[in-house]
Parts: C-alpha cells; sequence; structure tokens
C-alpha cells in the first residue's frame, strides 16, 4: 500500500469511529441468545479510555465505563431475566412504560435500566476535541432560551447547582419543545416521555478522581468535550418521531 492509500483508508477509518448516530440505534442493544432469552450489553466506545484527557482521564474512563456501566447492565439484565415480555423490549421502551414493569423490580429496573441507557447516551455525546454547536439544534436553543449563551448557562447552573447524585439533561419533550432541567440519582427522562438529546453526569463517581470535590471544574471540561454533531443528530431524530 502506496502513502497516499494509506493517508486516505487511514481517514475513512478515523471517520467511521466518529460517525454519529440516531438516539435510537444508540439504545438498540439487547441480544438473543441460544436460549431464547434477551440480554442488554455494554455499547461499545467510539474512542479510547484516555481520549478525552485532560478534560476526563483514563483512570475515571475505566472505572465509570467499565465498572460502573457494566454494573448497571448486569443488574438490569438480571431484575428482568424472568420476564420475557420485559427483556424483549429496548431500553428506552422499558422506561417509557415503566409503570408497567411489576412493582417487585420497578425500582431495580429504574435504577440499573436507567443507568445503562443515561450512560449510553453520555458516552456518545463525548468526542475528543468537541464539537461546534450548530444546525437545527443550535437554532431551537437560541428561540427557546433566548441566545445560545443563556441555554449553556441555563444547562450549567443546572448541572452546578443540582443537590446530590444525578443528570442534568437537554430534552425533547412530549410536545416537540426543547426542556432542561435535573434528574435524582439514574431517573431517566424517558420516563417523563421525554426525549433525552444530552446528558451530563454529575455522581462523584463521574469526576472525583481528578476533581475530588470541585463539580464546576469538571463540568467546564466536560464542556469543552461534547459532541453537538451527535446532540443536533439527536435532535433532528426525535422531532422526527
Amino acid at each position: 500500500m502506496n502513502r497516499r492509500k494509506f493517508l486516505i483508508n487511514g481517514s475513512t477509518i478515523l471517520a467511521g469511529l466518529f460517525i454519529a448516530k440516531s438516539p435510537f440505534s444508540l439504545y438498540a442493544d439487547h441480544h438473543e441468545h441460544g436460549d431464547h432469552t434477551h440480554s442488554y450489553e455494554l455499547p461499545k466506545l467510539r474512542y479510547a479510555f484516555d481520549a478525552l484527557e485532560p478534560h476526563i482521564d483514563k483512570r475515571t474512563m475505566e472505572i465509570h465505563y467499565g465498572k460502573h456501566h457494566q454494573g448497571y447492565v448486569n443488574k438490569l439484565n438480571a431484575a428482568v431475566g424472568n420476564n420475557h415480555d420485559l427483556a424483549d423490549q429496548s431500553i428506552e421502551d422499558l422506561l417509557r412504560n415503566i409503570d408497567k414493569v411489576p412493582m417487585k423490580i420497578r425500582q431495580s429496573v429504574i435504577s440499573s435500566g436507567g443507568g445503562h441507557a443515561n450512560h449510553t447516551l453520555f458516552w456518545s455525546t463525548m468526542i475528543p476535541g468537541g464539537r461546534e454547536l450548530k444546525g437545527k439544534v443550535a437554532e431551537s436553543l437560541q428561540s427557546t432560551f433566548g441566545s445560545l449563551d443563556a441555554a449553556k448557562e441555563k444547562f450549567t447552573n443546572t448541572a452546578k447547582t443540582h443537590f446530590g447524585s444525578g443528570w442534568a439533561w437537554l430534552v425533547v419533550d412530549d410536545n416537540k419543545k426543547l426542556q432542561i432541567y435535573a434528574t435524582k440519582n439514574q431517573d431517566s427522562p424517558f420516563m417523563q416521555g421525554h426525549t433525552p438529546i444530552l446528558g451530563l453526569d454529575v455522581w462523584e463517581h463521574a469526576y472525583y478522581l481528578k476533581y475530588q470535590n470541585r463539580r464546576a471544574d469538571y463540568i467546564d471540561a466536560w464542556s469543552k468535550v461534547v459532541n453537538w454533531t451527535q446532540v443536533n443528530l439527536n435532535y433532528t431524530t426525535a422531532m422526527k418521531a
């Protein structure tokens, strides 16, 4: 292979690593096995553990993704393992219909299923170097909140002031309008009939190794790796649903 072909092929491979996906394909992750039961699986990262440094450190990524997220997946599979009608559903549908989940496993599905869905979105909306905020989602943020700066400030303040463990969200609500709010623990906007298009994990496990108690520093650092191209695709897909 000559140098020109090598560079072309290499560029194609790198582009494929960071290609944007719709929010619906993000959650299509459970598979049928030989015993005809289904299981949810840890999504593959689109980048290396150290790719988001210095903003998000390698060790935090290894533990956050490989231990915390994997733990949510394991507990979710255990919770729905004997309920085949639930295990056949996408994680999005499972959470949207949380009231139909049996009471004895409902909280486990909220905690572990929410943890799985929330983190799946979280990984997908970060990318080395970040991406520019533009497109339809930028237009909607401007019209909804008055300006892009006002929208970013509201999201940042929501994340910084949320008490305890939880998430800050940018969602498309059931009226196809943008909202910014926080949820506690691993509660998912899907449970409110909303479609999350950007989420920021403000549990301490997301930042404590590098930032200790300095949540504000973590949030500012995270803003530098947001993949707004993905968020825009999430937005346009949610608006068509």
